[in-house]
């Protein structure tokens, strides 16, 4: 059995009504995907970061789980051609 890691870093920017996520994806082959989102907050709203920061850490989580999923099919389809 073979132990693998992949390293993913999230940054966030907030002001009054919203937050910004950068995302880094780090593979073993030395790519790197790179996702970014923001969250929005209703004026509504009580002013919590921490909820910000979670909608948009999974939106951005949720951009680099689609990235690496198209990464991940193209080379299937390139190792079925050879």
């Amino acid at each position: 059995m073979q132990v693998a890691g992949w390293h993913v870093e999230i940054e966030f920017d907030e002001d009054e009504s919203r937050t910004r996520a950068a995302a880094l994806l780090r593979l073993r082959d030395g790519t790197e995907l790179r996702a970014r989102t923001s969250s929005t907050r209703d004026a509504r709203d009580p002013n919590e970061p921490r909820v910000g920061e979670e909608i948009a850490g999974a939106r951005a989580l949720r951009d680099l789980a689609e990235q690496l999923e198209l990464k991940g099919r193209a080379e299937a389809r390139n190792l079925s051609k050879h």
